[in-house]
């Protein structure tokens, strides 16, 4: 868990820290993701998210659309190692004004929860049960 401020700021972990630094120059971009939680992608990685948005088809394509890249908003790590998190973006993910944020790697992007958020998901993902490969999985 991390610390929230008063201002907004988040501090990125240095273990990733480094990483987004050399790989993406500190640039990052924030948007609504719909588990209830803000993704946070290198740029070139929500480049690839986007193009599969703007390919969508069907009734429900502008409504992703709209969640994602109608909310994002383009980020940098600033020189005290912290990234600014929209006031919008704070309120929709349900962040106390001062708090903590869960910080989680999921890949090739990372995400932001809010502790209770993130909880009430992880028991609604753990009651359903593991996924087969997980199930039949023999690690050696």
């Amino acid at each position: 868990m991390l610390t929230l401020d008063i201002k907004g700021r988040l501090t990125v972990p240095s273990k990733w820290r480094d990483q987004i630094n050399e790989k993406a120059g500190g640039q990052l971009v924030l948007c609504k993701d719909p588990a209830g939680c803000l993704g946070l992608y290198p740029p070139e990685v929500f480049g690839q998210l986007a193009d599969v948005l703007v390919k969508l088809t069907g009734e429900d394509a502008d409504e992703w659309r709209r969640l994602y890249l109608g909310s994002q908003a383009e980020l940098e790590i600033d020189s005290g190692s912290r990234i600014l998190i929209p006031p919008e973006l704070r309120r929709w993910a349900g962040f106390k004004e001062a708090g903590t944020v869960v910080f989680m790697g999921v890949g090739a992007h990372f995400e932001l929860w809010d502790p209770g958020r993130s909880e009430m998901r992880e028991s609604q993902v753990i009651s359903k049960g593991k996924p087969e490969p997980l199930r039949t999985l023999v690690l050696q």
